[in-house]
């Protein structure tokens, strides 16, 4: 498991760094085109970008940005209130916050929230449900979905080629891993296997050639 940190302070970006690679691979950033390259070329299961960056007001905001094109889970991290960090965001939403000065519980619980929605994402893509169950229900055109009893909360999707349809996401945020095929949401190419996050109200258009199967896992908490 992989995340990007990205934080202009030396020192803080090393000492969060060490913390976090207790849990996870880290790789470690202090500019915004670092950030941004790095998620060009990357895949990460999640972000944790500073607000503020190099004195900016709300540079992390450009990082969230580019995150969420991306399909990447974002905790910001802020001296500031959350008002003023929701309104310096305005209208997005990080999908976790942690305010400066935190505790090592509070880092390290936030990331261990993230890194566990992955580790059941897998472990729901190790009991598929299979193509003739009676569970599955017509999502759009060429598009299935399925919440077995046996494995609730996960909801599988299996869409046919040349599916195309818009996505009306549920109120909370998903895990999405894609396991078979691949799909393109909103204009972006993702290939299986491929982990994804879908955040608070996303509803991406999914457009799929070779037909697809993923299964998404709710975040709690």
């Amino acid at each position: 498991m992989k995340v990007l940190l990205v934080e202009d302070d030396a020192s803080l970006r090393e000492g969060m760094g060490e913390l976090v690679s207790e849990l996870a691979d880290v790789q470690a950033v202090g500019t915004i085109d670092e950030a941004l390259s790095a998620l060009e070329t990357g895949r990460f299961d999640l972000v944790m970008t500073d607000l503020r960056i190099a004195g900016g007001h709300n540079d992390g905001r450009s990082i969230l940005e580019a995150a969420r094109r991306r399909l990447h889970p974002v905790v910001v991290v802020s001296a500031a209130g959350p008002d003023e960090v929701a309104e310096a965001l305005h209208p997005f939403e990080p999908d976790g916050l942690l305010i400066k000065p935190f505790q090592v519980d509070d880092i390290m619980g936030l990331v261990e929230r993230f890194l566990e929605l992955k580790r059941q994402a897998v472990a729901a893509s190790e009991a598929p449900l299979s193509e003739g169950s009676a569970d599955w229900t017509e999502l759009a055109p060429g598009a299935r979905t399925a919440t077995a009893p046996t494995q609730a909360p996960w909801t599988w999707v299996r869409l046919t080629s040349e599916a195309d349809f818009q996505w009306r996401r549920p109120s909370g945020a998903d895990a999405l891993l894609l396991l078979e095929g691949s799909l393109d949401l909103d204009g972006e190419h993702y290939a299986a296997p491929c982990y994804l996050f879908l955040a608070v109200g996303a509803a991406p258009r999914v457009k799929t050639r070779t037909g697809a199967v993923a299964v998404c896992v709710p975040l709690r908490g």
